[in-house]
């Protein structure tokens, strides 16, 4: 479980920082030389969730959803500087008990 809280975890900031990248280039006017550190971010990303302990790819990639909407509501305050209001904090709780069921919920054979 420690493996797999430490890929999303780490995927969910990559893929966070790699599109910010390209966020920063077509939306506020930086260089394109941001993109070059946004891709590698993103490869970073995609390898990281392959290092989620699940037998299904799909399944993964679901479970992931809901800690990236929490990592991103982090990045909003943490990074940008907007404080998160009582829906984010609401809708990003509501995403993690959705991804705990996805993740760990018991599986028939």
């Amino acid at each position: 479980m420690t493996r797999t809280l430490f890929a999303y975890s780490g995927a969910a900031l990559a893929e966070i920082a790699g599109c910010f990248a390209f966020w920063a280039w077509l939306r506020l006017g930086r260089s394109v030389w941001w993109v070059v550190p946004g891709l590698v971010s993103l490869t970073l990303f995609a390898w990281l969730l392959t290092l989620v302990e699940s037998e299904a790819a799909g399944r993964t990639y679901a479970a992931y959803g809901g800690i990236y909407i929490v990592a991103s509501i982090l990045w909003l305050w943490g990074i940008e500087g907007h404080r998160p209001d009582r829906w984010d904090v609401a809708g990003g709780t509501i995403c993690l008990a959705g991804m705990a069921v996805i993740l760990f919920g018991p599986r028939t054979a």
